[in-house]
């Protein structure tokens, strides 16, 4: 893990910008709508507040996909990053440029699980039975290392071969293993095959008592939406003259209508649900993530239309570090109290948690502003 002053020019400012919109989410974002609903009770913001919790079980949120999304464009970004490495001349140079990625990625794969289990309370000495071991950058990072490993070495006939296995053998060993005490196919928290996994298997504490959400093997269709991404990231990286930046964001768009017709449709026998990451809502996610992709991109960078979404940029430029600053190592909320407390102090009560919020997101920006301007970015 570095601090690094270097930054591609080559990179899409739409997926930076997209990273962005997601974490602002979850660094400051839910706070200030939470508390924008509590203040005026406009219907509007109740709705975007209420959308802004997860889904007990079965269902959906835009919460629910903040998650998802993250690792789609950790996807799409694969060929764009991994490309500088395998256009090599010859065959030696390709192998040793593959084992430049190989070292890489398991680098990176676990630095974010030791990550995780930090913002997961690993130094607070707790004990092992306390330790949550699972973690959201520990997700991640396996998701992403095994979609890279499949994506260097498979074709991209084969590459759609391991996603239909990843996700198809998943619903399958989901309905058809029997779970002791409970059956075959049953699909509630406690019932369900990877909640029970979970228990016999996952070291430390579980986060939800009988099942993790980011558990062993709900892993494995995670892969899958890193995969999507991949796909939309070979697709945008295409070079043809038959379609244009536009012609792709359209085309994209239209890819994420179908994927959402067919998790609609797979909801019905495997039902929707994040805490599993059920097939159906790997679809799912990836069909609002190709939306969102589609619009970013054909606004950012096919039309050209970039100073509004800086940003997002700076979110997005530095997500691991905003993430991990965020959740435990800056506190933000007292900081926002520090500075803007005779503001916030002095308003309705009611108003207190959006002005927080808001300030929280300020000193944000102001920091990630100026790590942009000094080109330093946290790389893993």
């Amino acid at each position: 893990m570095e601090l690094t002053a270097t930054h591609s020019p080559t990179r899409l400012q739409s997926l930076d910008a997209l990273r962005g919109f997601d974490m602002f989410w979850i660094i400051s974002g839910e706070g200030i709508f939470h508390g924008l609903a509590k203040a005026t009770n406009a219907p509007v913001f109740n709705t975007m507040s209420s959308e802004l919790q997860h889904t007990d079980w079965h269902g959906f949120t835009f919460y629910d996909m903040i998650f998802p999304l993250f690792i789609f464009i950790a996807g799409v970004s694969m060929p764009f990053s991994f490309a500088k490495y395998l256009h090599q001349p010859d065959t030696i140079n390709k192998k040793i440029a593959k084992r430049k990625i190989y070292i890489s990625l398991l680098k990176r794969t676990a630095i974010l699980i030791v990550l995780g289990m930090i913002v997961n309370g690993l130094l607070t000495w707790q004990g092992y039975e306390h330790t949550r071991f699972a973690s959201v950058l520990g997700r991640i990072a396996l998701a992403c290392f095994f979609a890279a490993i499949i994506y260097l070495n498979c074709s991209l006939r084969m590459q759609l071969v391991w996603f239909a296995i990843l996700l198809l053998g998943y619903w399958a060993v989901m309905m058809l293993i029997p779970v002791p005490g409970f059956g075959a196919g049953v699909l509630t928290p406690e019932g369900n095959l990877s909640a029970y996994i979970d228990r016999i298997l996952l070291p430390g504490k579980l986060y939800r008592e009988v099942y993790d959400p980011e558990g062993i093997l709900s892993t494995i269709p995670s892969i899958g939406s890193a995969m999507l991404g991949i796909f939309a990231g070979q697709f945008l990286k295409l070079k043809t003259v038959r379609w244009g930046p536009l012609q792709k964001s359209f085309i994209l768009f239209g890819a994420g209508i179908v994927l959402l017709l067919l998790a609609r449709l797979w909801n019905l026998s495997f039902p929707i649900n994040k805490n599993i990451w059920s097939s159906s809502f790997v679809l799912y996610t990836a069909g609002w993530s190709a939306l969102l992709l589609a619009i970013f991109y054909g606004v950012i960078d096919a039309a050209g239309f970039k100073k509004w979404n800086m940003p997002f940029v700076w979110i997005g430029t530095n997500s691991i570090l905003i993430y991990m600053a965020a959740h435990g190592i800056i506190n933000f909320e007292s900081s926002a109290q520090f500075i803007f407390g005779g503001i916030i102090n002095k308003t309705n009560g009611a108003w207190q948690q959006a002005l927080l919020w808001t300030g929280v997101f300020l000193i944000q920006l102001v920091l990630l502003n100026f790590l942009y301007k000094k080109k330093l970015f946290l790389k893993v």
